[in-house]
């Protein structure tokens, strides 16, 4: 169980170690544990979890990523670290550090082959998100960033119910249907209490190449979100993509993505 002295979340989750799920790994010193989820996938969720903890990283904080997205892992590759393999040691799951010193575990770095699918029914996929989570040498973090699956489901409910989140950022798109999908969501944080740090808004608009005029390519919601604000409205632009391969991003984009660590930092200040 846990021990709550050495636990994220500490004095606000309102549970004592008496009835609390979360098993804390006593080697590992984890400050903040953010959650990056949608409730829709194919909305640009871990490609904004690679920009946070990237971005965190060079602030000169302590930073992981957990890919908990274990049914379309996909954090190896957006961190620059695809081919390179997690190992045991001690009986504990080494992670994989790239460039930026950030620490990674991702289910792909475990396969022989990237390709091979992940034949799993939902218990053998929630272990793994605990093992993930109570079974990896992290050490001393600043940031742990924690790539959710999309939609409500057994590992997102895992996640929630096993790690001590800080709080969550919700990924969007200006879609209404995708709006509503995302309430959901949101919805789900409230009723088990993790606090909705804001939403991003992904695929917002696309800038003319010609004259920058600016398009918007989805219909806007009809709904606002249920008691989150939009923290930045980020463009389809080739950039954002290529920023995964380590190339940067241009300026006005950069600085919208800026908006989002700094909405975490004075978060969890």
């Amino acid at each position: 169980m846990s021990d709550c002295s050495s636990c994220p979340s500490k004095g606000k989750c309102g549970n004592d170690s008496g009835n609390c799920g979360v098993k804390i790994n006593p080697l590992n010193k984890i400050k903040n544990v953010i959650g990056v989820m949608s409730g829709k996938g194919g909305v640009g969720k871990s490609t904004v979890s690679a920009y946070v903890a990237k971005s965190l990283a060079k602030q000169g904080y302590k930073v992981g990523l957990m890919d908990a997205d274990i049914m379309g892992p996909s954090a190896g590759r957006l961190m620059g670290v695809a081919g390179q393999r997690a190992y045991a040691e001690n009986d504990m799951i080494v992670p994989v550090v790239n460039e930026d010193g950030v620490k990674v575990v991702s289910l792909n770095m475990m396969l022989g082959d990237e390709n091979q699918p992940v034949v799993w029914r939902g218990a053998m996929l929630s272990s793994c998100v605990t093992q993930f989570w109570s079974e990896t040498n992290w050490g001393e973090l600043d940031y742990l960033v924690v790539d959710m699956p999309p939609g409500t489901g057994d590992i997102t409910l895992t996640v929630m119910q096993s790690i001590p989140l800080t709080g969550v950022i919700m990924v969007t798109i200006p879609q209404d249907m995708v709006g509503m999908i995302v309430n959901k969501s949101i919805n789900m944080a409230k009723l088990l209490n993790v606090e909705v740090i804001g939403v991003v808004e992904n695929m917002s608009y696309m800038l003319c190449p010609h004259c920058g005029e600016r398009i918007e390519v989805f219909s806007r919601p009809k709904e606002a979100y249920v008691e989150a604000d939009i923290i930045c409205s980020l463009p389809m632009d080739s950039s954002v993509s290529a920023m995964t391969e380590g190339e940067a991003l241009k300026e006005e984009i950069d600085k919208q993505f800026a908006l989002i660590t700094k909405r975490i930092t004075d978060f969890s200040k």
